[in-house]
């Protein structure tokens, strides 16, 4: 609730900057530019995913009636509308996962979506168990991508998703963690090569993956998505009555959100953030920073130093 309020405060007090100019990025990192969202390849496969994707954490953990699916139904669309695709979730999350299933097998489009769930717990028989829990309230019967959450018995649960993985159960597999103190492991896990990808804690105001996290992931070719891009929407307090910076148009920044996000998404590591919530226009909006230019480094340097001169 203090995430949606905060940012609902905020963005009552902001308006949107104009368009702007071309970003000098590489062609090939990106695939149809203009015209849909931004996509970069999974390194292990090559399979173009999209940049913004959605978390779950508190926002889909909710009961069955209208008044709490109805907004999360939207916000799906909005996200399969402009281009979305990977949704994450875990065991930890309350119901999401049985929510996420619910909503999108009514959809229609159920197999547009990129599922990504994790296991959290300790022991063999335990992850097996909870893994294939995950999957039938997720309502798939090959899931896009397992992750270890937190890191939590990850050696004993990786032996399983990799035979899960072999017999096409699992497309992919991962570890995350949501803490800078977990960075230096999560280093040494993506140097081994263990894993397809590897998700973390990383944003404007918090960028020690930048140290060496990020850069191993590009060097092993471990797929990378960021969590906490908002930290928990603390973010938005910051810019609280302000307006964005007018070279913000340069990079087809119409609001903070796209602000933050278009600082995580311009590391080249950076295959997906997932920004969480059950409001419609909010997800629309972050769904937009996976359009249009990207900052490169000079960009990207100028806004740190924005953000921290406020």
């Amino acid at each position: 609730m203090e995430q949606k309020l905060s940012r609902r405060r905020t963005i009552q007090l902001l308006g949107y900057a104009g368009l702007g100019m071309l970003l000098p990025v590489p062609v090939h990192a990106f695939i149809n530019q203009e015209a849909n969202m931004l996509t970069r390849p999974i390194p292990s496969s090559k399979e173009q995913l999209p940049v913004i994707g959605l978390g779950s954490w508190l926002q889909f953990d909710v009961g069955t009636s209208a008044s709490e699916r109805e907004p999360l139904k939207e916000v799906l669309q909005q996200m399969l509308d402009k281009g979305g695709k990977l949704i994450d979730s875990s065991p930890m999350y309350g119901r999401s996962e049985e929510v996420i299933g619910e909503l999108t097998a009514a959809s229609g489009h159920a197999s547009r979506f990129f599922y990504a769930t994790k296991v959290w717990t300790s022991g063999e028989q335990a992850g097996i168990q909870q893994m294939q829990q995950s999957m039938l309230r997720m309502k798939r019967s090959t899931l896009d991508l397992m992750q270890v959450h937190n890191l939590e018995d990850w050696k004993t649960h990786l032996k399983t998703m990799n035979k899960w993985k072999a017999e096409g159960r699992l497309r992919y597999t991962g570890v995350t963690h949501y803490t800078v103190s977990a960075h230096a492991q999560l280093e040494e896990i993506v140097r081994s090569k263990v894993v397809d990808f590897v998700q973390f804690n990383y944003s404007i105001r918090v960028r020690h993956a930048e140290k060496s996290l990020l850069k191993a992931c590009m060097d092993t070719g471990v797929a990378v998505i960021i969590n906490e891009p908002f930290e928990k929407g603390d973010l938005f307090r910051l810019p609280k009555g302000k307006t964005l910076p007018a070279w913000a148009a340069d990079y087809d920044i119409k609001s903070w959100a796209q602000f933050f996000l278009k600082y995580i998404i311009s590391h080249p590591a950076v295959n997906c953030a997932i920004p969480g919530t059950s409001n419609p226009k909010h997800a629309a909006d972050n769904m937009m920073a996976g359009y249009g230019k990207l900052p490169d480094e000079k960009g990207r340097k100028k806004m740190v130093e924005f953000i921290e001169s406020i």
